[in-house]
């Protein structure tokens, strides 16, 4: 459980012993279902992290919207979206072992996260991790509900694949861009969970080995 729920949680039970209080028990019953959905948004499940090497995992649940072709720096990549309902597990997780190299947010829009134009768009955090071998870039993007992206790691820290990084809340989108070419995985319409769903294979140097998070990683705050 991210500590987050327990805040909305305990606000909406303040909020409804109040209603309790003023003799309006009826109109309780709103903040106690607001509360339980709180606790059940902010889940953190344990997940099994693969460690094969040159594994790129997913960085959120969420459904495949987008496998496409894209350039970075002048060389081919591949980029894969997700969107993350609010029925989705929000907490994200990074796609490989490595060192963060950049972190840059991007104030923007808070559009439809299922339109192809948010990658551009909308508001952002653009995290770049080299290890493995390969450069990879994960974006944390808002959508029309989402009004606050957290990311718990700074330039200089190593992350192992599919820990925990930090969430999104409510609805959202995450692009993971890798070098091509690869071996995906996944296809548009496939739903995948963050940390375990292995979206796609990169080769890398024979004696590159990844390590995959230890499931007692900090939890987003």
């Amino acid at each position: 459980m991210v500590r987050d729920g327990f805040y909305y949680a305990l606000g909406m039970l303040l909020v409804a012993a109040v209603l309790w209080w003023l003799t309006v028990p009826a109109l309780s019953i709103v903040p106690l279902l607001l509360a339980a959905f709180f606790l059940w948004f902010f889940r953190d499940p344990e997940r099994t992290i693969p460690a094969e090497p040159g594994l790129i995992v997913s960085p959120a649940d969420g459904k495949v919207t987008e496998v496409s072709p894209v350039e970075l720096g002048g060389k081919p990549y591949t980029r894969i979206s997700i969107f993350l309902s609010v029925f989705d597990v929000h907490v994200n997780r990074s796609p490989i072992s490595g060192v963060i190299k950049d972190v840059v947010y991007r104030p923007g829009k808070f559009g439809n996260a299922m339109d192809p134009a948010s990658a551009e768009a909308n508001e952002q955090n653009i995290v770049t991790v080299e290890g493995e071998g390969m450069t990879v870039v994960f974006k944390q993007i808002a959508g029309l509900l989402a009004r606050r992206i957290v990311f718990n790691h700074k330039v200089g820290n190593t992350l192992a694949r599919g820990q925990r990084v930090g969430l999104i809340k409510f609805g959202s989108r995450t692009d993971v861009i890798f070098p091509s070419p690869a071996q995906i995985s996944v296809q548009p319409g496939d739903h995948v969970k963050g940390g375990s769903s292995i979206l796609a294979r990169v080769a890398v140097p024979g004696n590159v080995a990844s390590t995959p998070a230890p499931e007692h990683s900090e939890v987003a705050r």
